[in-house]
């Protein structure tokens, strides 16, 4: 069965990313949205290796920040790996992580509205990956609190304009049911 509109959501090094790819493995041609930063160093670049290595030939990576827009313009699935590393890009990418938070938190909506509005509007098969990050301890830094914060909130919001949300969990998959009383008209 072709996929809908799916957030993949888990702690780190869950099997996210691999449950988001099998996902969608029966399709031919898959946009693949790279939405974080480009680090510098030997062990990302390994770990971006590895994430290419084990994706079809037919998908095409795009790095990108801006979501609503490569969301837009795919032609076909896509796949967005993750929410996460794009939220710290947009947070540094605007110089805003010693900004007061409700700054951070107006900056961080207006783009997650087009974000959202643009999942909506696909035709084809979306399959979101995010972290899972407020099931720990309370940060110790500002800037930690504040991701862990920002983070829950689009993972919200991008909950409820799929039609699944599936939890990773030491490389289980458990689908979650909508909660009660929710909308995904919010």
């Amino acid at each position: 069965m072709r996929p809908g509109r799916v957030l993949v959501t888990g702690g780190v090094r869950s099997g996210k990313s691999v449950h988001a790819e099998r996902l969608l493995a029966a399709e031919p041609a898959v946009t693949y949205v790279a939405a974080g930063p480009t680090y510098d160093d030997a062990d990302w670049q390994a770990r971006v290796a590895r994430h290419r290595a084990r994706r079809p030939d037919g998908w095409t990576t795009v790095e990108s920040t801006d979501l609503a827009e490569a969301l837009s313009l795919a032609d076909g699935p896509v796949l967005v790996d993750c929410l996460g590393t794009w939220l710290d890009a947009v947070i540094a990418g605007a110089g805003l992580w010693e900004a007061p938070a409700p700054e951070v938190e107006e900056h961080v909506d207006g783009l997650l509205t087009g974000v959202v509005a643009a999942l909506r509007g696909a035709a084809a098969p979306v399959v979101v990956v995010t972290n899972e990050v407020g099931l720990g301890v309370v940060p110790e830094h500002r800037s930690g609190r504040l991701f862990r914060d920002l983070l829950g909130t689009v993972n919200q919001r991008v909950g409820r304009a799929c039609d699944e949300v599936h939890l990773v969990v030491a490389g289980r998959v458990l689908r979650l049911p909508e909660a009660v009383g929710s909308s995904r008209s919010r």
